[in-house]
């Protein structure tokens, strides 16, 4: 009897033991800590970086960079006419060369900026895209709004044009109408006198016509903000630029063989006058910043058909020297 109680004793202890090692067990952390982590982030995080790019815009890789104030480096690029030229003149450049010179800026990743943004950068300090360029067209010529207005569109650039407020509407020369195309695309207006004259020749009555009141006209025909003048030929004098002033313009554009901008030529901005001539390995030397060479195309051969229409005569337009009238 005494042996059986103590069975009896020993069996219980031993329930009651292991009964107690199953409660006392730890709780299955190990399972959760080794489940494979959630993989919607990454899907989420990795699916911007491939998505193509839904247009044929630059895409600088570089980051922004701050320029100014002072001195910044901003190359302007000065064109006229992109159209066959009937006189072999220098201020037509080809719509084949034009567009072979706009890809090239686009393959290299230059990215086109308002002028305001570069005087900002040039007062105050700004921050701009890694390649800045700005371009502009002198003149008002229908061809920059037949022929370079699209190829620009292409390749998601835009362009300053100048406007010679006389000219406006006539034959061969952009309407208000095709003007304010342009500026709701993004395109700026600037004046280029109202007469295209000689500024430096003319009595202060009527360069405060030619630029001041200039300025006024082409705002109310346009309804846009003229902000920059263009100097006709390139001349100017310390009349001339006092009036420039005088009329509320931010700067001034002038001609030059720099990329290099500054206070000190503020209204006297440095333009390349990119002309007819020359071939885009020249084009290319104009440019501050290098890309892949390989991007360089070979070189357009000028074509020989006769122009879309038939402009002003330009030795009238553009004179050799300071002493022609």
């Amino acid at each position: 009897m005494k042996k059986q109680i103590l069975l009896t004793l020993i069996v219980s202890i031993f329930l009651t033991a292991c009964g107690e090692a199953v409660v006392a067990a730890p709780e299955p952390t190990e399972t959760q800590t080794t489940l494979p982590s959630p993989t919607i982030p990454t899907t989420a995080t990795v699916t911007p970086t491939i998505t193509p790019t839904a247009s044929i815009a630059p895409t600088p890789t570089t980051t922004r960079v701050s320029q100014g104030p002072g001195a910044v480096v901003v190359p302007i690029l000065l064109y006229h006419r992109i159209d066959v030229s009937p006189i072999d003149s220098q201020y037509y450049v080809v719509p084949e060369k034009f567009e072979a010179q706009m890809k090239l800026l686009h393959d290299w990743e230059y990215t086109v900026i308002p002028v305001e943004l570069l005087v900002d950068a040039i007062n105050e300090g700004a921050v701009l895209p890694p390649r800045p360029v700005v371009i502009t067209f002198d003149d008002g010529d229908i061809s920059v709004y037949e022929t370079a207005f699209p190829i620009l569109q292409k390749y998601g650039l835009t362009g300053v044009v100048y406007i010679v407020g006389n000219y406006m509407g006539t034959e061969g020369y952009m309407s208000a109408d095709q003007i304010k195309e342009l500026v709701a695309v993004g395109w700026e207006v600037g004046s280029h006198s109202r007469s295209h004259r000689d500024l430096t020749k003319l009595e202060p009555a009527i360069q405060r016509v030619e630029i001041v009141e200039a300025r006024t006209e082409l705002q109310k025909a346009t309804g846009s903000p003229v902000l920059t003048f263009a100097y006709p030929f390139g001349l100017m004098n310390s009349s001339v630029g006092d009036y420039a002033h005088f009329a509320g313009y931010i700067a001034a554009m002038g001609l030059g063989f720099t990329s290099d901008q500054g206070k000190s030529n503020l209204f006297w901005l440095q333009r390349r006058d990119v002309q007819g001539k020359y071939d885009i390995k020249q084009f290319a030397d104009f440019l501050p910043w290098q890309g892949e060479s390989s991007l360089i195309p070979p070189d357009t051969p000028t074509p020989t058909p006769t122009a879309s229409h038939t402009p002003i005569p330009t030795y009238t337009l553009y004179p050799t020297s300071t002493t022609q009238p």
